[in-house]
């Protein structure tokens, strides 16, 4: 395993005082590792889990030739026959011998000049390779008269195998399971699957001046929104969760929840302290605890908002015991026979105190290395190309996220403007936003009419 300062050497113009928002993305896929031990679950309990192994299809699908709508079943060269040389007018009169419903496979047998009325995923008789609507023919009692042209040989035919072929990899490794993939599975007959075990992260807000709900205000103290919001962020990834609650600026208290969360998680979220010239603890409890798992470093990112951040590991210790008086810590969708990795550390994310900056550090750099750590395939972020309908002003050398509003224009286009007050410490403008404007390191001011790149919230929170 790697320390801080090697994986800082391998980075070019690594510097931690102005680090762009790619070079934290790289820093963080060469500081975490996944996680090793599996768990065979349950389809039902599958959703969002993340496989440990190809899914390997024991069948085809579809199982058989079956026809893809209601109609006619017939043998498709019989469209040669009525109209030699793909130029004749000639229409195809066909004598119906029999039905095909979806379930059963119809065992009669198909003379020339006949066909077989079929439903929908109705088994293709033997010898029929081709569908006609029923709204395309005219029917009499006992036979069909189809136009020329209507049909080629093989339409409205799904071919056995044409989705997935058996031994075929059906879903691979590192996928988070879908819905569809849940009835991908299903369709395949299986009733369990192997996936990677849930990580487990535990998260805290730290400082004298943060409220817990149920206290009274008082001057210059604020109520901590941060741990909700994280709370609901780990919740949309699907992970095992220690709320720990808020943890005062005492050393003593510091250091025990952080050797708890160490020692009960795979990764550890706190928000708040890590500026530059905090007057708090929390910056030098992280630096004591990181010294012997390979330091934690301490960045100023160029970005807007979200500047400072820390990240680090945390050897592990036997389980401690919160000290007494850091309060409001609870256990949310905590699995007790979720264990946490087998490596000595836990990895170690602190995020800035700004509510805003929280979230958008969160989604830019935390969330993509927790996905490293649940064992999701590399994936670069999508972003969705909008309009902007008015002018962003932009320095280049930082990276901006701009909460915005994507809509669709009269003519179809994608459009986003931005939304409310763009303060780090404004969350009613995040609430508005549908995703955020990401203006990269090295764009200028934008002017309205240009596209520009979003990630929508959609999906992520």
């Amino acid at each position: 395993m790697k320390t801080l300062d090697q994986i800082a050497a391998e980075l070019q113009g690594y510097d931690p005082q102005a680090l762009s928002a790619a070079s934290v993305n790289v820093f963080l896929s060469r500081m975490v590792a996944p996680v090793q031990e599996t768990q065979t679950v349950g389809i039902f309990e599958a959703l969002g889990r993340v496989l440990a192994g190809d899914v390997i299809s024991p069948l085809n699908v579809p199982p058989h030739d079956n026809s893809a709508m209601d109609g006619f079943a017939f043998d498709g060269s019989l469209l040669a026959q009525a109209n030699p040389g793909n130029g004749g007018s000639q229409s195809l009169t066909l004598k119906i011998v029999g039905t095909a419903f979806a379930g059963a496979a119809w065992r009669g047998a198909v003379g020339a000049g006949e066909c077989v009325k079929i439903m929908t995923g109705a088994v293709m008789p033997q010898g029929l390779d081709t569908v006609v609507p029923q709204e395309l023919v005219t029917q009499t009692q006992d036979a069909i008269t189809l136009p020329p042209g209507r049909v080629q040989p093989g339409d409205n035919r799904r071919a056995m195998g044409e989705d997935i072929q058996i031994g075929q990899a059906a879903l691979q490794k590192g996928e988070r399971l879908t819905p569809a993939a849940l009835g991908l599975l299903a369709s395949l007959g299986l009733q369990e699957v192997s996936v990677w075990r849930k990580l487990k992260v535990a998260y805290f807000s730290t400082g004298d001046e943060i409220l817990s709900l149920g206290d009274a205000p008082r001057e210059g103290a604020v109520y901590d929104s941060n741990r909700y919001t994280v709370f609901g962020l780990l919740t949309r990834l699907g992970l095992d969760m220690i709320d720990m609650g808020v943890v005062r600026d005492e050393p003593a208290r510091l250091e025990a929840v952080f050797k708890k969360a160490a020692a009960e998680a795979d990764a550890i979220i706190t928000s708040g302290g890590v500026s530059v010239g905090e007057a708090d603890h929390t910056r030098a409890m992280m630096k004591k605890l990181a010294a012997d798992a390979g330091g934690v470093a301490f960045w100023r990112i160029a970005m807007r908002p979200g500047r400072p951040m820390a990240v680090g590991r945390i050897a592990r210790h036997p389980k401690e015991q919160l000290a007494a008086g850091s309060h409001e810590m609870s256990t949310t969708r905590f699995n007790t026979d979720s264990k946490p990795a087998t490596s000595d550390c836990a990895i170690l994310f602190g995020l800035p105190g700004n509510p805003v900056a929280v979230m958008v550090t969160f989604l830019a750099f935390v969330r993509p290395a927790l996905l490293q750590m649940m064992g999701c395939k590399p994936e670069t972020q999508p972003y969705l190309k909008a309009v902007s309908q008015e002018p962003i002003r932009k320095k280049p050398g930082r990276t901006e996220y701009q909460r915005g509003t994507v809509s669709t224009a009269p003519d179809g286009t994608l459009q986003v403007k931005i939304t409310g007050n763009q303060g780090s410490g404004v969350l009613s403008s995040m609430v508005q936003a549908n995703g955020l404007i990401v203006l990269h390191h090295g764009q200028a001011n934008v002017p309205a009419g240009e596209l520009v790149d979003v990630m929508m919230f959609e999906g992520v929170i």
